[in-house]
């Protein structure tokens, strides 16, 4: 009977402390159940963004992106984002697929605009920038350091590679 009464204590202690960490999870991850102005973007490639990627404006996270889908004609990325009805876009601004560091998701950097002009609430943002492939940017670097160290010869004062010496 007494060991019993300690497992009610332990699965009661356990329990209480599994509400207080939802209940911190909760309070701390800003999940708004209330939508916002929805406005769509194209990109050549959206390389590691996914569906509720950040969408920041000077580092602040201002939305989220809602979905993405390939256009069939253009064979662009389109993808929905959805931004605080308070943040008004002015029209030439510029969104970017950016990348906190090696680790990490990409997010989505809204660079402001100066014009007066505003995107409206379900509009486009004309201005975009695609992510940069790290791994391709890497691969080259590579390849260029190696397609350079492999030429043997010193080059002659003409330009063409000379020989070396025979012993």
């Amino acid at each position: 009977m007494n060991r019993n009464a300690v497992e009610t204590i332990v699965g009661a202690v356990v329990l209480v402390v599994a509400a207080v960490f939802l209940f911190f999870a909760y309070t701390t991850t800003q999940v708004n159940a209330t939508g916002g102005n929805q406005y769509t973007a194209q990109f050549d490639r959206v390389d590691g963004l996914r569906d509720g990627s950040d969408v920041k404006i000077s580092g602040i996270k201002v939305g989220t992106v809602e979905s993405q889908s390939l256009d069939p004609k253009t064979f662009l990325a389109t993808i929905t984002l959805n931004i605080d009805p308070r943040i008004k876009l002015p029209d030439d601004s510029v969104a970017v697929i950016a990348s906190p560091g090696l680790l990490g998701d990409n997010f989505v950097s809204i660079e402001p605009g100066n014009d007066d002009k505003v995107i409206p609430p379900g509009g486009r943002i004309a201005h975009t920038q695609a992510a940069m492939n790290l791994q391709s940017l890497i691969g080259q670097a590579i390849y260029g350091q190696s397609q350079n160290k492999g030429q043997g010869g010193a080059a002659s004062p003409q330009g063409q590679p000379s020989t070396p010496p025979k012993p």
